[in-house]
């Protein structure tokens, strides 16, 4: 599962998700790929199972770039806890997902199999995505 190695702070507020993905938003690497179409946390169970769903698909052939990367920890208190007493102990990572952002790009293989693993990919995901693909010059 992905992780940042190290962090500055243990701990960072929950933030906002509103407005389309200004970054990341193109195809900058494979000819096909998975764009987001509404803002979620993408936690990296969820990214290691897309990963894995598109890899056992496509086998050996074509390339697979991840474009997302959970950096951000998610606090949990202990079940029953009274209110006070601090903020819980992280518990899982999370990537900030706006809309528009492209989270998978895949090469090097026809678009048909491009389609099937992105669609296998899109089923582990908990928000609504679309394929996209490169346009030819």
């Amino acid at each position: 599962m992905l992780s940042p190695r190290r962090t500055k702070f243990r701990k960072q507020q929950r933030g906002r998700m509103a407005g389309p993905a200004t970054r990341g938003n193109e195809l900058d690497f494979g000819d096909y790929g998975m764009q987001a179409l509404e803002p979620a946390w993408i936690t990296s169970r969820q990214i290691e199972a897309s990963r894995r769903a598109m890899n056992r698909y496509i086998r050996r052939g074509g390339k697979i770039w991840i474009r997302m990367f959970p950096d951000k920890p998610v606090t949990q208190r202990a079940a029953e806890t009274r209110m006070g007493s601090g903020k819980g102990a992280p518990e899982f990572w999370v990537a900030v997902i706006k809309p528009g952002r492209v989270m998978f790009e895949v090469a090097g293989v026809p678009e048909d199999i491009a389609k099937e693993a992105i669609r296998l990919a899109a089923a582990k995901m908990p928000i609504k995505t679309r394929f996209i693909k490169r346009e030819k010059d």
